[in-house]
């Protein structure tokens, strides 16, 4: 079984996400207003512009929601009480990484075993 995380280090991890949950948010919205307040129409120039954009702003909403996603999962976690156990090996994550990336759901050692299996299995 793995061992506990400190309170402390629980609760620096969510005030994280939180935080970068809202902010998250809050660019989601703004790209949001840019996007569809822009004008469209004009040359064939301007459409081939207009489609560039639009794909770029696909693009960083797609990565936003995958990042909420994950930063969500997290907050769960935290509130079932199962934050911080490696997904591959059940052990807990280290809490260094877990305070570089809170939303990690890997260990050190989970995450080389996955990049292994990943390659192995690529070719």
């Amino acid at each position: 079984m793995a061992r506990q995380l400190s309170t402390k280090v629980i609760n620096l991890c969510k005030e994280t996400l939180l935080n970068l949950k809202a902010d998250l948010l809050n660019r989601i919205r703004e790209n949001h207003r840019e996007f569809h307040s822009r004008d469209r129409g004009g040359d064939e120039t301007d459409q081939a512009v207009d489609t560039l954009a639009e794909g770029q702003y696909m693009s960083a909403q797609e990565r936003s929601r995958t990042q909420l996603l994950e930063i969500e999962i997290a907050l769960a976690k935290i509130e079932r009480g199962v934050y911080g156990i490696c997904e591959e090996t059940d052990e807990a994550i280290e809490p260094e990484r877990l305070l570089a990336i809170p939303w990690t759901r890997l260990s050190v050692e989970g995450a080389e075993i996955r990049e292994d299996l990943s390659k192995r299995y690529a070719k």
